[in-house]
Formats: C-alpha cells, structure tokens, sequence
C-alpha cells in the first residue's frame, strides 16, 4: 500500500453500464429495481444517472455495445426472494438461478436488455 494511502477516505462508487439503447435500459432498471432517472447528458441523452435508496447505476450509450460473459454489477438488497420471483414474472434473462451460496448470501444473476449480467444478493442471517 503506498505511503499515504491510508488518508484517503473511499466514498460511494457506482458502476457505468454500456447500452445500446438507453432510453429501453432506463425503462428496463426503473421497472425491475424502480430506480429513478436524476440525471441525463446529451442529444440525444447518451449518459444518464438512475438511484433509489443507496444505489446508483450510471447508463452509457454505445450503440455497438456487446456484453460479455463477466458480471457488470454487483446488487447488494433486502427482499431478494421478491425480486427474483418480479424478474420471472416479467420474463427476464436468469443467467443462474438463486441460490444459498458458501460466502453468506443468497443470490442470482439476471441479464438486462444488452445482456449485461447483474450478480444480484442477500446478506443471509
């Protein structure tokens, strides 16, 4: 660790997600997560900010986006269970079913429109 390191306090970070169409992402994460837009650069809108409660998702447009085989975001919530039963009701990609997992938490992952993998999980108690 370098010298001075240990003064520098680490504040909120939030992952950017590219998206090939960002106006259908939104739609996508204010249904799924009820995230709301406070937000948006451009014009057209090519980047856009999304929050509730302690989250934040940036969106960024690359309309050739292709998402990759790694998981783009990590979701800590409470209430996992409902939220896994809202994504199969609304037909959303499960890339790994839920799930009791060694480390403490329940979780799954789910794909977004762009097929960007969110890890999605639950402290469990």
């Amino acid at each position: 660790m370098p010298k001075n390191q240990h003064k520098v306090r680490l504040g909120r970070a939030a992952p950017t997600i590219a998206v090939s169409d960002i106006q259908a992402s939104c739609r996508f994460y204010q249904v799924l997560f009820g995230l709301e837009k406070t937000f948006e650069n451009g014009s057209p809108v090519g980047f856009m900010i999304l929050k509730r409660d302690d989250a934040e998702v940036h969106l960024t447009l690359a309309r050739d986006h292709k998402a990759g085989a790694h998981n783009g975001m990590q979701l800590l919530v409470e209430g996992i269970a409902d939220l896994y039963e809202a994504c199969e009701r609304q037909g959303v990609k499960i890339v790994k079913r839920i799930k009791d997992q060694e480390y403490g938490l329940r979780a799954f992952v789910l794909s977004d429109p762009d097929g960007n993998r969110i890890d999605v999980g639950e402290r469990m108690t």
